[in-house]
């Protein structure tokens, strides 16, 4: 696959002002700032392929959207290499922007007190979008982003949904080849969420758009990514497919049994019961010493059940994990 991003021993470092609590400590900084060096990123390097949709995660303050700034050319790193679309980013800003789009969750690039369509409007010929292909493009997104109500309303009076819709149609207007979203379902409602999901998948899967995602929400990268990259104090953690992310990590199952009435209940060797609610017992097991058909048959035998279910663990076990080792 042709390669679209590579990102070389990047490295970003920023100044902080340092104060004392109290009346004293900040008449104290009035008269002498003291300041402390915090490192964002320390050596980042990946290469994204055209056409990917690649999960950015990690922690708060862990480099998510430092990285994203860099690679959309609104910072520019203390060391290191980027070169995407065959430019650099902060070096050839103006043409490089005419090709990405950048959706902040908790930022919107429309004007707060026009309509929709004027915001729309000003972004043609800040990109200099031909009137014809403006128009053209305007009506897809419209379509398919159901965006027709509200148009002609300022944005300030739209709720956060149709907001985050615009927003999205708005980094859209000019066709860009990447995309960069920064916690575009922060705060959104379930129905809005899974909207703007099943708009990023079209977007990667039939246009061929290259979307790097950064998200605390562990089922947008479920719904969305194959491939996973995990930062944390600056540093990549890991990189790889998501089912490869989850092997790496632990064999562990988990086993959901439903009972027949309130009966006992003992664990069979090498299980452990995570809890239990009423009839339902939830146990976790490792497949390879305990195989999971031969405990099936163990509880079966000696218990009344009505249900069983196998289910790996949820993502956010396995992110926890790396977060707290440092490694998969």
């Amino acid at each position: 696959m042709t390669s679209q991003i590579e990102v070389s021993n990047l490295a970003k470092s920023f100044r902080v002002a340092k104060r004392a609590t109290g009346v004293m400590g900040a008449f104290g900084s009035l008269l002498k700032r003291e300041y402390a060096t915090r490192a964002a990123l320390r050596d980042v390097s990946f290469t994204l392929n055209a056409g990917e949709l690649v999960g950015y995660i990690g922690p708060n303050g862990a480099g998510k959207s430092t990285t994203v700034k860099i690679l959309s050319g609104i910072l520019v790193p203390d060391s290191g290499t980027v070169q995407a679309l065959g430019m650099c980013p902060w070096k050839q800003r103006t043409q490089y922007v005419q090709r990405i789009g950048v959706v902040f969750g908790q930022r919107t690039q429309m004007w707060w007190d026009l309509p929709v369509i004027d915001s729309f409007c000003l972004l043609r010929d800040i990109y200099s979008v031909p009137e014809a292909q403006f128009r053209r493009r305007c009506g897809e997104l419209t379509d398919q982003m159901n965006l027709g109500a509200f148009l002609n309303t300022p944005v300030r009076q739209l709720s956060l949904g149709e907001r985050m819709r615009c927003d999205l149609a708005a980094a859209l207007l000019h066709s860009p080849g990447v995309l960069f979203l920064d916690e575009p379902t922060i705060g959104l409602d379930a129905v809005s969420k899974l909207a703007l999901r099943q708009l990023v998948k079209s977007l990667n899967v039939e246009h061929g758009v290259t979307v790097i995602l950064t998200t605390h929400d562990m089922d947008d990268i479920e719904a969305l990514c194959s491939r996973v990259i995990v930062i944390g104090d600056g540093e990549i953690l890991s990189d790889g497919p998501l089912t490869e992310l989850r092997h790496s990590i632990a064999r562990e199952r988990w086993l959901t049994i439903e009972l027949e009435g309130n009966q006992l209940f003992s664990p069979p060797t090498n299980t452990t019961i995570m809890r239990r609610e009423g009839n339902q017992v939830w146990l976790r097991y490792d497949p390879v010493i305990t195989p999971t058909p031969l405990l099936i048959s163990a509880i079966a035998a000696t218990n009344n059940v009505r249900d069983l279910l196998v289910q790996e663990p949820p993502i956010e076990e396995i992110i926890a994990h790396i977060y707290q080792n440092g490694q998969p």
